[in-house]
């Protein structure tokens, strides 16, 4: 890909982060501001997938994954805690 791609990735990944930092700061509820923490661990599985490409290193694929795995733990136990629930329900 061209550095113009890579830059325009980038850009439109910024703006996905502003648009989720808005959310999470005006969200009218709790599961709202979930879901924009969540699509932030999204954007910054993107960021580290369109850092692999650009460099050709695929540590940063690992680094994605990894924090992809965490982030869909945490999601799942803000909605346990969201829900009432315990952990081991």
């Amino acid at each position: 890909m061209s550095e113009l791609m890579y830059s325009a990735a980038h850009a439109v990944l910024l703006v996905c982060c502003a648009l989720c930092l808005y959310r999470v700061g005006r969200g009218p509820t709790a599961p709202d501001r979930a879901m924009a923490i969540d699509i932030l661990g999204i954007v910054v599985v993107c960021f580290t997938a369109l850092r692999s490409l650009a460099t050709g290193r695929d540590y940063y694929l690992n680094i994605g994954i990894a924090w992809a795995v965490l982030s869909f733990i945490g999601t799942i136990a803000l909605a346990k805690h969201l829900e009432g629930k315990g952990f081991d329900e």
